[in-house]
């Protein structure tokens, strides 16, 4: 039964940037989050192609000389069709108040593609991935359909056990404020 460590990628610097890179904060976080999985591999590392999760798998890649995989279905969250936001991170604001079955078909759509990503994956494997998409395991796990069911930190890792079919949660990862960035 695979283990998967969901890491949320690190502190973003303030930007217009659509794909910030890590602050200082960002890379303090990255490298915190490395020592504590370090024990644990070498594993292969999943990241979403964002910029801000490569960065944060950067110095566990580096600690297991491993090169990560990138996969777009571990990514962020998308704007809806016809989005009126005006930046992505008013979007996720207001996403993170409904229940996936408000959501837009293409949404539902993501988020199964998420699940199923999560589901395929055959051994322990760290993925370095987002806010929104790490909710998306852990309410599949708790039976939760809300877009939101709790508030991974910057760098925080949630485990789960993975049978091909189901997620089963054995940690969350840390809480804190709900601050999202990009």
């Amino acid at each position: 039964m695979p283990r998967l460590y969901l890491v949320r990628h690190g502190k973003t610097v303030s930007s217009n940037d659509p794909d910030p890179a890590l602050a200082d904060l960002g890379l303090s976080q990255a490298n915190a989050v490395a020592s504590v999985l370090a024990s644990k591999g070498p594993l292969p590392i999943l990241a979403s192609p964002a910029r801000r999760t490569r960065e944060t798998a950067a110095p566990l890649a580096q600690r297991w000389n491993v090169v990560p995989a990138t996969d777009l279905r571990v990514g962020e969250i998308p704007l809806p069709p016809g989005s009126e936001f005006r930046n992505h991170s008013e979007w996720i604001q207001f996403a993170c108040t409904r229940r996936w079955p408000e959501m837009h078909a293409t949404l539902r759509s993501w988020r199964d593609q998420v699940l199923q990503t999560l589901l395929e994956i055959q051994r322990d494997t760290v993925v370095v991935t987002h806010f929104v998409a790490i909710n998306v395991a852990v309410g599949h796990a708790l039976g939760d359909d809300r877009v939101t069911c709790f508030q991974p930190e910057n760098c925080s890792c949630t485990t789960l056990d993975s049978d091909g079919k189901q997620l089963r949660l054995v940690e969350l990862g840390s809480e804190g404020e709900i601050v999202l960035t990009k």
